[in-house]
């Protein structure tokens, strides 16, 4: 495990075993997702869509789950997605042994590759979209690269904490693509400023820790990786003594007033607390504020 969690209890987690993910579980209900592939700097293949589907979607589930902490293992956070390259190499007849999917592509006539393709597309946004749908707060720590689709999968976390030795890069455009699996979708209502995020978008152009918590990509940048995991684990074990239900309320309120009206994001925080204010707790939240302790809350 890494040298990083020293301060932190972290321990394997039996009940979450993946190819391309390593899951651990840290302390006060707080777990650590590291995508584990650093012989190819954390390439994202065809397996690892799968993991990660599986794996937020079982965290969301998980009552012993209040906060998710994402990192990289190695020395880079991520070098991005590699089956659009992988498509590449095949239909020009060199062989990408890493991802055997592509071969079954080149049987196909234009149209249905196509068709095929779309679902492959498909199944990858669907792979960081998890990260949104999970009602657990996730917070990215980024160190080194986090290239192409690794800048996909930090858009849509709740948080993005980085180390100056990071770096991003928006590469699609690079390779003669269009980004389609959320950062076109995701940066510009992170970011709100459209003309920065087309300059990013359209040159593939890096940018470095200092611009990018200028311009609000990441809230916090840290020494080294060391220091950058501990600070988030901070924030998760802080996230994790609050209420599940105050949380994941306040989750799900976020991302529905992101992508709706005031009016309608009104409407959907009012009916979501006229269930919630009816939770024990409230109760138990205020009497501890009262009595100057630390609530204890139920698990969810």
């Amino acid at each position: 495990m890494c040298s990083a969690a020293a301060a932190t209890s972290v321990t394997k987690s039996n009940k979450y075993n993946y190819e391309t993910l390593k899951v651990s579980n840290l302390t006060n209900y707080v777990f650590l997702v590291e995508i584990n592939r650093p012989e190819s700097r954390n390439a994202m293949n065809v397996q690892f869509q799968e993991d990660m589907r599986a794996c937020f979607s079982e965290l969301n589930n998980d009552p012993d789950c209040r906060s998710v902490v994402l990192s990289g293992s190695g020395k880079h956070f991520s070098s991005g997605l590699h089956y659009f390259l992988g498509f590449l190499l095949i239909t020009h007849s060199c062989l990408d042994l890493s991802d055997l999917s592509f071969f079954s592509l080149n049987d196909l006539e234009p149209g249905r590759k196509s068709f095929a393709l779309g679902k492959m597309i498909r199944a990858f946004q669907e792979s960081f979209t998890v990260i949104e749908k999970c009602t657990k707060p996730v917070i990215s720590a980024v160190h080194g690269a986090c290239i192409g689709g690794g800048v996909d999968m930090v858009c849509a976390s709740d948080v993005r904490y980085c180390s100056m030795d990071a770096w991003f890069q928006i590469k699609e455009v690079d390779v003669g693509l269009a980004a389609d699996v959320g950062t076109l979708q995701r940066l510009p209502k992170i970011v709100g400023n459209e003309s920065l995020v087309r300059e990013l978008c359209f040159t593939g152009r890096k940018f470095l820790p200092d611009e990018a918590k200028e311009f609000g990509f990441v809230s916090k940048i840290f020494p080294d990786k060391e220091k950058l995991l501990a600070g988030a684990f901070e924030l998760a074990n802080v996230i994790a003594s609050k209420s599940p239900i105050a949380v994941q309320g306040t989750k799900l309120g976020l991302i529905y007033a992101r992508d709706h009206s005031v009016t309608d994001s009104l409407n959907q925080i009012a009916l979501l607390n006229q269930s919630l204010l009816q939770s024990e707790d409230l109760i138990k939240a205020a009497t501890a504020i009262l009595k100057k302790q630390k609530p204890v809350f139920s698990k969810l």
